[in-house]
C-alpha cells in the first residue's frame, strides 16, 4: 500500500457503477451501484443466480470494467486506467481466493504462493521466505515442498488463502470459498477468515450460504443488479 493518503478513505469506493453486457437484449449486470468496503471490514455479498454478485466482485478486483461509474481501490481510480496500470493493482492490492483454489499444479505450496512476487521483481529466496512465513502464519508450514494433490481440501484452500495474502493486499475477494468443502474444513476456513479479519485485514466474500454469511460484519443483498439491502450483523464475535 504506497500511499500512506489511501489509509484514510475505504478499501474500495464504488460510485454509479453500471455494467451492461450486450447479449441480444443488454443485460445491466450491476445497475448503479455505490458501495464503500470500510478499512478492515468483513463483508458478506449474498443474491440470487445472475444478481450480479460475480460482476461485482470482478469490478472490485480489477477482472472486468464498468460500463459507467467509478471504482476506488485503496484510494487509486482503476477505472481511469490503462490494463497494465489495473493489471499493477490487481497483483498488489486485491487478493482473490476463489471456490476452485486456481494453484498450479506442478508447483509446491511455497512456489504457488511466491507466484505473485515473481510479477513485483522479488528475488528468488526472498520470495521463498516471504511466502514460508505466510504457509506457517495460515498452519502449512510442515507442507512447503507438497504439491497440490498431496494436499487435502482444506489445506489446498489454505494454500490460495496465502497466496491472496502475500502481496499484503488492500482487500481479500472471496468466491464462494467453502463451496468445494465438506462443512467440518468449511468451518476451519471460516474460522481462519475470521483470524485474518481479526488481524485488521480487509474481507469481502460472495456465498450463497447464510451460516457462512453470518462469519461476517455486514451482509450486501444484490438483486437484479441493484443493491437491495444492506444487512449489519450483530453479536458477530471477531
Amino acid at each position: 500500500m504506497d500511499s500512506a493518503a489511501a489509509t484514510d478513505g475505504p478499501a474500495v469506493r464504488l460510485t454509479d457503477v453500471r455494467k451492461t453486457y450486450q447479449v441480444g437484449e443488454p443485460v445491466h449486470a450491476l445497475d448503479g451501484v455505490s458501495l464503500d468496503i470500510p478499512r478492515g471490514s468483513y463483508t458478506a455479498v449474498m443474491g440470487p443466480s445472475g444478481s450480479g454478485k460475480s460482476t461485482l466482485m470482478n469490478v472490485i478486483g480489477c477482472l472486468d470494467t464498468p460500463t459507467e461509474g467509478q471504482v476506488f481501490v485503496n484510494g487509486e481510480e482503476v477505472t481511469a486506467m490503462g490494463d497494465r496500470e489495473r493489471t499493477r493493482i490487481r497483483g498488489e492490492e486485491v487478493g482473490f481466493v476463489f471456490q476452485t483454489f486456481n494453484l498450479m499444479p506442478r508447483m509446491t505450496a511455497v512456489e504457488n504462493v511466491a507466484l505473485p512476487l515473481v510479477f513485483r521483481g522479488i528475488g528468488g529466496s526472498e520470495r521463498r521466505k516471504q511466502a514460508a512465513d505466510i504457509l506457517e502464519r495460515v498452519g502449512l508450514g510442515d507442507r512447503l515442498d507438497h504439491v497440490p494433490n498431496e494436499l487435502s481440501g482444506g489445506q489446498r484452500q489454505r494454500v490460495a488463502i496465502a497466496r491472496a495474502l502475500v502481496s499484503d493486499p488492500a482487500i481479500i475477494l472471496a468466491d464462494e470459498p467453502t463451496g468445494n468443502l465438506d462443512t467440518t474444513t468449511g468451518e476451519q476456513i471460516m474460522g481462519l477468515f475470521e483470524e485474518l479479519h481479526a488481524e485488521g485485514n480487509t474481507v469481502m466474500m460472495v456465498t450463497h450460504e447464510r451460516a457462512i454469511a453470518e462469519h461476517a460484519e455486514r451482509v450486501i443483498h444484490i438483486v437484479d443488479g441493484k443493491i437491495e439491502s444492506v444487512e449489519e450483523l450483530a453479536g458477530v464475535e471477531q
